[in-house]
């Protein structure tokens, strides 16, 4: 624990947290509410709602906590599985503001909240449901298969939940399954925003993002495992 921690949280940090609470996520549940008002219209609307509610989280970010982004060797691009580390739900949340419509693999409970969940299914989030094992790998994959025929690129959290900044916890095992099956390249990618945004008292500073080099399709289970795990623990101490 650093100084600052032991002395409790730093009286800056409160009052633009509090500011970042009242105005990301109330301007949070007007979007929603416009995002499940346009969806019965039909078309692509609400996806770009979503794409304007990310953004907008990047701006109440920068301007309300003065958190920077940085982001070294990014190339978005369709057709490949993004492998990112998880330290926070700031990197969750960016995801439809950084990448081409990403269809991303999420915690089956998320797809349970009101309105929000509606909206992630219909927009493309995957359920991953742990608990029914092959099965669920099945209909991931078969999902997965239907998004990527439209060329959208796919974003899983490999070490299956969000982890404290530092530790390094093996991937879960469903990561090279889909590998495997889905037959696509890997991009790994590291982040650092837990010491700064996964606190009730969020801080000031630089995010840092650290895209690694593509891995190929076709590799054995300990090869890509050990790559990837490397890449998206690059950025921690």
């Amino acid at each position: 624990m650093s100084r600052h921690e032991a002395a409790g949280p730093r009286l800056p940090d409160v009052l633009r947290s509090l500011a970042f609470y009242i105005v990301f996520y109330g301007g949070t549940v007007l979007q929603v509410v416009a995002a499940l008002a346009v969806m019965p219209l039909g078309g692509d609307r609400y996806k770009q709602m979503v794409r304007v509610w990310s953004g907008w989280h990047r701006t109440c970010v920068r301007v309300l906590l003065g958190i920077t982004v940085e982001a070294e060797g990014f190339m978005p691009r369709a057709g490949v599985l993004y492998a990112i580390k998880h330290e926070s739900f700031f990197e969750a949340i960016e995801l439809p503001h950084m990448y081409p419509l990403p269809v991303v693999f999420a915690k089956e409970q998320l797809l349970r909240i009101p309105l929000w969940g509606a909206i992630g299914t219909r927009y493309g989030l995957i359920a991953v449901d742990r608990a029914r094992g092959a099965s669920a790998l099945r209909a991931m994959l078969a999902e997965a298969r239907r998004w990527t025929a439209d060329g959208r690129p796919l974003i899983i959290f490999p070490e299956g939940t969000r982890v404290p900044h530092g530790t390094r916890p093996a991937l879960q095992a469903g990561f090279a399954g889909l590998y495997k099956m889905l037959g696509l390249p890997v991009v790994p990618v590291a982040v650092d925003s837990g010491p700064l945004y996964h606190r009730l008292w969020k801080r000031s500073g630089t995010i840092r993002y650290r895209f690694g080099e593509e891995i190929p399709p076709g590799l054995p289970r300990a090869d890509i495992e050990a790559r990837v795990h490397a890449a998206i623990n690059a950025l921690n101490p």
